[in-house]
């Protein structure tokens, strides 16, 4: 009888401790996102460690590339999620059309996807066989460079000369982002004396903006799709002298700009809601696990920043 009791003891022991595993397992979510060395994915990263930290439900991986045309990375950090068989990916892609055919694989391997801050090419998704309506939780950018554009635009008037400072040519948001721009462009009449691309990085848009001064030294405006392109234009514009003389605008709302705006050395930027944006399209993720039906665009909001409004 003993023995009897002891064994059923051990059983219910294991068994309780094999339920505990089961529910201590916690579903597995990859976070993909760009260039750790662009302030606005770090303050994104630690929005998204928080969230993960405070709701306690996942286990978040969070990864990220040297640099935004380092796109080999962002492909590799998704097979490499599809091996480990994560729950859910959420992918801000550097290039629209390049990381189209990993998803495709992770779809097809059972993993829920959510595409976030940069959308996913529609003809690569079709191309692909994955839906034209394929979930995209984000900004609209080009409503927010639109935004900021005519915040510059009003400042200096029409027919003021500008140059625009382009993302990565690869990526919709910077496509987005520069049509935005171009709507401000032809409203407001103004001489757009150049559009060019400094990558969306900081020390390429310095030497852009260093070289663009040379050539056009009555420029009076500049649009940056990002904040980090912004610092390089900013500096390379304080460095000629001509702080008081050239307005710049970009586009993140990350805390060095925000300092600049104050100083009043940067006009405006455009605040997309980084440090909640990553949350947001882990939140729909669940939605999805949860076996909701959930396509489209999930829209998140956009607003200028100023100096006026800056607290």
């Amino acid at each position: 009888m003993k023995k009897f009791l002891l064994c059923a003891l051990v059983v219910s022991l294991l068994c309780v401790s094999t339920s505990s595993l089961a529910a201590e397992k916690k579903p597995v979510v990859g976070l993909v996102m760009k260039s750790l060395a662009n302030e606005f994915f770090k303050t994104m990263e630690e929005g998204a460690r928080k969230f993960a930290a405070e709701d306690g439900t996942f286990e978040l991986i969070p990864v990220g590339m040297n640099s935004e045309t380092d796109i080999d990375t962002q492909i590799n950090a998704v097979e490499n999620f599809i091996t480990q068989k994560v729950d859910m990916i959420v992918l801000a892609p550097a290039d629209s059309v390049g990381l189209v055919p990993s998803v495709k694989k992770a779809v097809d391997a059972g993993i829920a996807v959510v595409n976030f801050d940069v959308t996913l090419d529609k003809k690569a998704i079709a191309d692909n066989g994955l839906p034209e309506d394929f979930l995209f939780v984000g900004p609209d950018n080009t409503l927010g460079s639109e935004l900021v554009g005519k915040y510059l635009a009003e400042k200096l008037g029409k027919k003021a000369k500008v140059i625009i400072i382009e993302g990565n040519p690869g990526a919709d948001n910077a496509k987005q982002r520069k049509e935005g721009f171009m709507k401000v462009v032809d409203a407001y009449e103004l001489d757009l004396l150049e559009s060019t691309t400094a990558h969306w990085e900081t020390e390429e848009a310095n030497t852009v903006m260093t070289n663009l001064l040379t050539k056009y030294p009555d420029v009076q405006g500049v649009m940056c799709a990002n904040d980090s392109m912004a610092l390089g234009v900013v500096k390379a514009i304080e460095a000629a002298g001509k702080i008081d003389k050239i307005a710049v605008v970009g586009f993140d709302n990350i805390e060095a700009c925000q300092a600049l705006i104050k100083e009043g050395k940067m006009l405006a930027t455009v605040d997309q809601f980084g440090p909640e944006m990553a949350a947001n399209a882990i939140k729909v993720g669940f939605r999805i696990l949860k076996g909701e039906k959930v396509s489209g665009w999930e829209k998140t909001p956009v607003e200028v920043v100023s100096k006026e409004t800056l607290r």
